[in-house]
């Protein structure tokens, strides 16, 4: 295909992709319950942090996370303290724990209550081009306090080397514009054109394919790749096309 032949084919996978229907299988379903921006927010954060694996296993833990703070995301967190860790005994998805959940219930309070919530923390670090940088920063904003070494893991961190796929698509939730009825486009102070496509297995196979993507590893500098030629098809909203990159690799097997 050549420039405007693909440029045409994504649009049409990414009209196709970017439904409302969309969500009934989708971990994004699940901060669609709440209407409350803090809740909205929380729940999508802990939602793509333990969004790998089935999807059907990564919603059926979402819906547990929420059922452990009682459909109250921020209430809940606002008023979390060590003395409830026994309530979270048992908890697990994946790698993703009881302890690791505590620390973060913790952390978020600290966020919260220190530097006014997650959204003013990546606008403090943007920069004019993408949001790296600040992922970077908001994961070391996230363990100044004592935590396990062990959950540090569940952060990615791109000035590390990875493709921090669940952070990237936890920001393209809160940041895009609601008007397909997926993202939710409630953090104001942060635009759509600095975000990265949330790459894994399933995009980087397709982007390759596509010609988008050279790099062999879905890492950090493969971001930096797939970006570039993504902001040439549409600098305004570039991150739209994960849509059709998803689609095309976990719905057609592209």
């Amino acid at each position: 295909m050549n420039d405007k032949e693909l440029k045409d084919f994504l649009e049409a996978k990414v009209y196709q992709y970017h439904q409302p229907e969309f969500l009934k299988d989708d971990p994004v379903s699940i901060p669609h319950r709440f209407s409350k921006k803090e809740d909205i927010e929380i729940c999508g954060f802990l939602t793509a942090t333990i969004a790998w694996g089935n999807r059907k296993s990564i919603i059926k833990s979402a819906n547990r996370l929420m059922e452990l703070m009682e459909w109250e995301p921020y209430r809940y967190v606002m008023a979390y303290h060590k003395d409830q860790s026994e309530t979270l005994s048992g908890f697990v998805h994946r790698t993703f724990n009881d302890e690791d959940l505590n620390y973060f219930f913790g952390a978020l309070k600290h966020l919260y209550t220190v530097y006014g919530g997650l959204e003013p923390i990546f606008a403090r670090y943007e920069s004019k081009n993408n949001l790296q940088s600040a992922i970077t920063a908001f994961k070391g904003h996230f363990f100044e306090l004592d935590h396990p070494g062990r959950s540090t893991k569940h952060i990615s961190d791109p000035g590390k080397g990875s493709a921090a796929k669940r952070i990237n698509m936890f920001l393209r939730w809160m940041i895009r514009k609601n008007s397909g009825g997926v993202d939710f486009g409630i953090w104001k102070s942060l635009d759509p054109k600095q975000l990265s496509c949330p790459l894994d297995v399933h995009s980087g196979r397709v982007a390759r394919k596509l010609g988008l993507l050279e790099r062999k590893q879905n890492d950090a500098k493969a971001v930096v790749e797939l970006d570039k030629k993504l902001r040439q098809l549409d600098p305004e909203d570039p991150v739209k096309y994960d849509f059709a990159l998803f689609g095309l690799g976990v719905f057609e097997k592209f």
